[in-house]
This record gives structure tokens, C-alpha cells and sequence, in this order.
């Protein structure tokens, strides 16, 4: 992410990840976060507090496996690059909408634990790049062709 549009937020899940496929078949995940912020006002020495609120879009596995591990309330870390997204309704008005499209998504371990399991990789041949239905890995992680960098 190079170009200057990236993003990480932490903050808790609004609603249930829901799982929708394109028409071509490609996963894609859409849930909401609440971000926090919390400052001390220096004239009332009181608390105040902020929420923002944004839409994260996560394709393909990652959106997979969001849906099927992520839940409403849990704390998450987001990191992806904002994207603006316009369209006409049947009324004819022109809107617009600002989303968080991820690139990696993690459970906050602040104030929780998680356990990891690492999906079997699908090849090309078996149905596409991505998920699977949990369970262990007894081959070497490899990156698959589009990734640059070794998983964990």
C-alpha cells in the first residue's frame, strides 16, 4: 500500500458480518465497526467521548473467513484503504458512500483471546483461491501466486 491510502482502525463489530457472492462467484463480506475515542476535556477536567462509524467490504477468503469467525461486539483490527463508491437510486438521486475495504483483519486481543485455525488452501482446480472449512494444515506454508510475502 504504497500509495498513500491506507488505513487501521480498531473498534467493535455493529453488526453481523453478512456473506454475499457477485455473480461471478467472488466472496464478499460486508459488516460495520464503531471506533471509539475518549479525551479528558481540559477545562472540565470531564471525560468526553466520540464514536465514528464506518463500513468494512472484505473479498474473497478474507471476507470468508470474517464471516464465518467474526461476530456483533467483537473487537477487531482492521487495516485496508478507503474507497468511494457512487451510484444512481431508481429515484434518480446520485449518492455516494465511503467503505474500508480490507486487507487484513484480526480479533483484538486486549481483552480477549482467540484461537487460530488455518484453512486448507484450495488450488485452482478445486473451486478458486480461498477458504475451506477450517481444520489443520500438515503442508509447509507456501504464498499462493498473488501474494508477495510469506503468511504466517
Amino acid at each position: 500500500m504504497s500509495n498513500g491510502n491506507s488505513i487501521t482502525l480498531t473498534g467493535n463489530i455493529t453488526r453481523e458480518p453478512e456473506l454475499r457472492f457477485t455473480p461471478s462467484g467472488q466472496p464478499k463480506a460486508n459488516f460495520g465497526i464503531a471506533v471509539n475515542r475518549r479525551w479528558q476535556n481540559r477545562q472540565t477536567n470531564e471525560w468526553e467521548e466520540a464514536v465514528s462509524f464506518f463500513n468494512i467490504v472484505a473479498w474473497g477468503s478474507l471476507g470468508e473467513n470474517a464471516s464465518e469467525s467474526l461476530s456483533k461486539g467483537s473487537r477487531v483490527i482492521v487495516t485496508g484503504r478507503l474507497e468511494q463508491r457512487s451510484w444512481e437510486t431508481e429515484d434518480g438521486e446520485k449518492r455516494s458512500i465511503v467503505e474500508v475495504v480490507a486487507d487484513e483483519i484480526g480479533p483484538s486481543l486486549r481483552w480477549a483471546t482467540a484461537q487460530v485455525v488455518k484453512n486448507e488452501r484450495k488450488g485452482p482446480n478445486d473451486g478458486g483461491g480461498g477458504g475451506g472449512g477450517g481444520g489443520g494444515r500438515s503442508i509447509a506454508n507456501e504464498a499462493p501466486p498473488e501474494y508477495d510475502e510469506e503468511p504466517f
